[in-house]
Formats: C-alpha cells, structure tokens, sequence
C-alpha cells in the first residue's frame, strides 16, 4: 500500500483534530443538555421566589430565593434574557422537581431558556467552525486536482523559505516557489505558497520543473519536480514577491535565533515524530482553554472540560492548516 504524502499526512491529522474535536465537545454538552432537558420536564411544581440581586457577570444573570413545598429556602443563580423585566425585588417563577430531596430549580417562564442554550449554541458554534476548517482541506484538495489536471510548461523553480513577525516573539514560516521561465531569464516572473514535501530538502538552487496551471489566470499551480513530485500550493499565484515576508533561500538546516546561541540537534529533530509540533501546540491549548474556563466562565466542570476541548483541537487544526515543516 502506497503511503501518504507529507501533505496528505498533514491534511488527513488536520482533519481528525477538527472532527474529533467536535465530537468529543458535541457529546460532552449534548449529555449535558440532554440531562437538563429530563430533569426539566420533571420539574411540575411551581413557585415563586424572590430576586435578591441581579446584573450577575457579563451575562447579567440574576440570583433568585425561592422555597419549596416543604418550607425549605434555596437561593439559585439563573441565566435570563430579559434582563429588563427580571430586576431585583420583582418575583420569577420556578418549577422544580418536588421528589427530589434538594430540589434544582428552573425558569417557570417558557421563553427564558438561558441555560438549555448555553449548551446548546456551543454545539452549533463548533460545527460551524469544524465545517469551516474542513471546508478549507476540501478546497484545497479540489484546486489541487484541477490545476495538476491542466497542461504543463517548462519553468525553472527556486524554492525561498519566507519568515513573517507574527508578534514581538513569534515567527510564521512559509514556503515560496520563484518560478521564472526556462531559460529565458532569471527573474522570477510568478510566485506560489506551497506546503512542505520531504522532497525540498535534496534541492539546492535551481531546478527545472513542470508548472500546470490555466494560461493567464492568477489560479494556483502545481509545480511537478523532475521526480514526479507534485507541490500542494497554498494560496493564489503571485506576480510580485509577497510583502511584510522576509524571503530567504530554503535550505534543510532547521534554524531559528535559539540556534544562533544552541547548536541544532539534527538526530533529536529527525527523530521526532513529524507530528510532534501539532501535539505540543494541542497540549498547550488544552491548558489554556481548562485555566480559560476556571477563570473567565465559572470554572464549573461543564465549563472547563469544554473550554479545555476547544483549546486542545483548535490549534492542533490551526497548525496543520498553517503547512508546517514537520
């Protein structure tokens, strides 16, 4: 069985972060949802309570002391929209479950669903983000196969490793391909995005490739290298080199401005696993969405273990789209 490309590897890990992801966030809040759905609709007794303070958090939920029939007082923080109507001193029903030893109260108004829809709109969010971040695999998987699919032309490729400041620390590092025509001049005539393939690291200097795209459009292209290989591009074609990118001619020596004062360890970094940079970035954001969810939206387990899923598939998707260099 043939084994996938660099790209595909990246594409396919991309994927399964970006749906595993949403599965484990859609079954972790639609057990939830479905638990408080039940025990809403056990809740038949009815009440009303008190509010004792309102304009609670961002949300501006209110607290509510209510007592059931058994004379015993409870005091319970509800989620609402209408914040105008439900102010403090003003009465809000509560329906409840009155075979419950310590019953949990719920909004006897039908239209304030605050809570219900706190675990579900994050579902809903999340598969519009999943949709989104698949959708642009998909994308690219297609303008692939129909630019490969166009006619060729000789073209001689340089490949240029561009850095960007992302912030005062942080560096982004993409691949370019200056193509100029065979041996007409050395002035790159179009530049192309691609994503990494184990194949750049034999180049050095100019080489001669096949270059299929459509004649006259700024559509991407597919550079084919004397060995068969085809380039993923990323992105449209260029005519100009891109801006606020500093362009460099790509070698295979691994380098950033740690290395200026610690000697790359080339054997440690060959065998790492190629996955391996997704991973971190996923630990790291599994830490940041849990500590996200302690400190900024209440720090319950509901809360927590969400933000904490998110935090953990979203970089891990966002690495792999960003066509690392594994």
């Amino acid at each position: 069985m043939r084994r996938p490309g660099p790209a595909l590897r990246v594409a396919l890990l991309g994927v399964t972060a970006t749906l595993t992801g949403f599965a484990l966030l859609a079954g972790w809040l639609g057990f939830h949802a479905y638990a408080y759905d039940q025990a809403r609709e056990r809740a038949t007794a009815r009440t009303n309570g008190v509010i004792v303070e309102d304009g609670l958090g961002e949300g501006e939920d209110i607290r509510v002391r209510w007592k059931d029939r058994s004379g015993r007082e409870h005091e319970q923080r509800f989620g609402i929209y209408d914040t105008g109507r439900y102010t403090k001193g003003r009465h809000f029903p509560v329906v409840y479950d009155q075979d419950e030893t310590d019953p949990r109260g719920f909004p006897g108004d039908p239209e304030e669903t605050s809570d219900e829809d706190d675990l579900l709109v994050p579902i809903l969010l999340a598969g519009v983000t999943a949709a989104a971040l698949c959708s642009v695999w998909a994308w690219r998987g297609v303008r692939f196969r129909r630019a490969a699919r166009r006619p060729g032309r000789p073209m001689t490729a340089t490949v240029h490793c561009g850095v960007r400041p992302v912030s005062s620390q942080a560096l982004s590092e993409t691949l370019w391909l200056a193509l100029t025509e065979a041996g007409v001049s050395d002035r790159p005539v179009a530049w192309q995005r691609i994503m990494w393939h184990t194949a750049l690291d034999e180049l050095g200097g100019p080489v001669e490739v096949s270059a299929h795209h459509r004649a006259g459009s700024r559509g991407a292209v597919v550079a084919q290298l004397p060995d068969g290989t085809r380039l993923v591009p990323l992105g449209r074609l260029r005519h100009r080199a891109p801006r606020r990118v500093f362009l460099d001619e790509y070698t295979a020596v691994r380098a950033t401005l740690e290395d200026s004062f610690t000697p790359v360890d080339a054997a440690a970094l060959s065998a790492r696993p190629w996955w391996w940079p997704g991973a971190q970035a996923a630990a790291v954001g599994l830490v940041v969405g849990a500590l996200a969810g302690v400190l900024f939206i209440g720090g319950t387990a509901v809360a927590t273990v969400s933000m904490a899923l998110c935090g953990a598939a979203l970089p891990a998707a966002l690495w792999a789209q960003s066509a690392p260099r594994p």
